[in-house]
């Protein structure tokens, strides 16, 4: 598989994980009784974006690995998946 694709393939995974990442540990305004005026109550008290940053990075490293390792190692891809629905042949 070419370098191209193979990045390609992790930047659709990190930007995926981020989005799981994002809500776990984020405290807002109103929990931490600290709301700024002008904001809405449910804005992140403290934003920790290299955090957030590296703990995606590291589940989409884990995330892409074994996705390189059963696809292009063990040749696992989507025809090896099973069918949810009946053939109508």
């Amino acid at each position: 598989m070419q370098l191209f694709s193979l990045a390609a393939v992790y930047f659709i995974i990190w930007w995926l994980s981020l989005f799981v990442v994002l809500p776990f540990g984020l405290r807002t305004q109103a929990e931490e009784n600290e709301i700024v005026p002008g904001s809405v109550e449910s804005a992140p008290a403290r934003f920790r974006a290299g955090r957030v940053m590296l703990a995606t990075t590291i589940l989409a490293a884990i995330i892409h690995a074994g996705w390189y390792v059963l696809s292009v190692k063990y040749g696992y891809g989507i025809d090896a998946l099973p069918r949810m629905y009946p053939k109508f042949d």
